[in-house]
């Protein structure tokens, strides 16, 4: 590779903020970071250990932060303790997510406002928080947000999930509104049906997955490294003149 082309997507010396990171769409978005060259902070509930061995393994430092998503309430304080460790935050990836699955006659409450919680609101939170260290360090700063295809689609059993998703997609846009004078890109991708822990039970559904497949032109579920060319995209500093756009990776299915 030339030394144009690299440079065009190298992130060395970059902090990447990165919640949802000890599994599936985010570990795989987080070792891609790193792999570019920028340092990780892996947000999340539990302890990431498997991430911060990948991480370390490619020669980046990972710090692990601590934080249960459905119950944020304080962003500022997450930010600047990821700052202080790990120093300011250059790219946020708002990955984390949870699914509930219901008729939407029988949803329960608690389902609709966890969902909504962890999806959107402290997406939004941790988003605005971001932005404000990333004004105050003048960071040329990156937001990649993952939506979903049901950011363009209803689904169905997922009401919530589907809500919240709509919902990323139009804040990446009124952000990218908002912060694009001040240097920083919003972005989103939105995966198509891809093989993780959230569509577990549809790839465990003979009949569902059957129809799945069916539908996506390329015949196969997606998986985490498929959304590694889009995060070093959204992430680089190649893509400056890129803000407010949502990146489909989902093999075709909306094109059907």
């Amino acid at each position: 590779m030339s030394a144009f082309l690299a440079g065009l997507f190298d992130l060395s010396g970059k902090v990447a903020l990165v919640t949802g990171a000890r599994s599936g769409l985010g570990q795989a978005m987080a070792l891609a970071l790193a792999q570019a060259g920028a340092d990780i902070a892996g947000l999340g509930s539990s302890p990431m250990p498997e991430t911060a061995r990948l991480v370390e393994r490619i020669g980046r430092n990972f710090a692990e932060v601590r934080c249960d998503l459905a119950a944020l309430d304080d962003a500022d304080e997450v930010v600047c303790g990821t700052t202080q460790e790990s120093g300011p935050i250059d790219i946020l990836v708002n990955c984390a997510g949870i699914i509930r699955r219901a008729p939407v006659t029988e949803m329960a409450l608690g389902d609709w406002d966890e969902v909504l919680d962890v999806n959107l609101r402290s997406l939004f939170m941790l988003s605005q928080s971001t932005a404000r260290h990333m004004v105050a360090y003048q960071r040329a700063g990156r937001i990649i947000n993952v939506a979903s295809l049901l950011a363009f689609q209803g689904g169905t059993r997922v009401a919530a999930y589907a809500a919240a998703k709509h919902g990323v997609a139009g804040l990446t846009r009124a952000m990218a509104n908002e912060l694009a004078p001040k240097g920083i890109t919003v972005n989103a991708i939105a995966p198509g049906y891809m093989a993780t822990a959230n569509t577990e039970a549809l790839r465990e559904d003979a009949q569902r997955s059957a129809e799945i497949l069916a539908r996506i032109p390329m015949g196969r579920w997606g998986a985490p490294d498929d959304l590694v060319t889009a995060v070093l995209f959204l992430a680089a500093p190649a893509s400056a003149y890129v803000t407010g756009t949502v990146v489909t990776v989902d093999g075709g299915w909306l094109a059907r």
